[in-house]
């Protein structure tokens, strides 16, 4: 018998999969690339910047990436984006720092129990520098984590 992962490889068969949306937060070269990235993942992708409009509607299909934690709106995005039973919620950022988001959305008067939902670091640990290196990363960690996976090695 044939694995279906090696099917799907060779052509031979579809991937099952359920239309997923990714959502990047904040228009920057990372973002590019996510959305870029993302849709040839199957993703339907959606770049949501705050000073162009309301957060769309989210559903638990959803991943959102936030691309740039420097920014003065980081808590009231979030908040919102809480509001909504997305699967996953991250935000970007170096590891060996504090995530700004804990406490903008504490003093937004989150629960800590939904800014726990947030993720920080996010994506997988391959050195990465550069925006499309980021974005892979970021990629390849949300889809080891909706597959139930650590990623990395095996």
């Amino acid at each position: 018998m044939t694995d279906p992962s090696c099917a799907v490889a060779h052509g031979e068969a579809e991937a099952e999969t359920e239309t997923r949306t990714l959502v990047a937060v904040f228009a920057t070269p990372v973002a590019d690339y996510l959305l870029k990235y993302g849709s040839d993942l199957g993703y339907r992708t959606v770049l949501h910047d705050p000073k162009d409009g309301e957060l769309p509607a989210l559903d638990r299909t959803a991943d959102v990436v936030v691309t740039d934690h420097h920014r003065d709106e980081l808590g009231e995005v979030l908040r919102d984006v809480l509001e909504y039973p997305v699967r996953w919620i991250g935000v970007m950022g170096n590891p060996r720092h504090p995530g700004p988001h804990v406490e903008a959305l504490k003093q937004l008067g989150v629960a800590p129990e939904r800014i726990d939902r947030v993720h920080r670091p996010i994506g997988l640990n391959i050195g990465s520098r550069t925006p499309p290196e980021i974005a892979i990363a970021t990629l390849a960690g949300l889809l080891a984590d909706r597959n139930g996976r650590a990623g990395g090695f095996f």
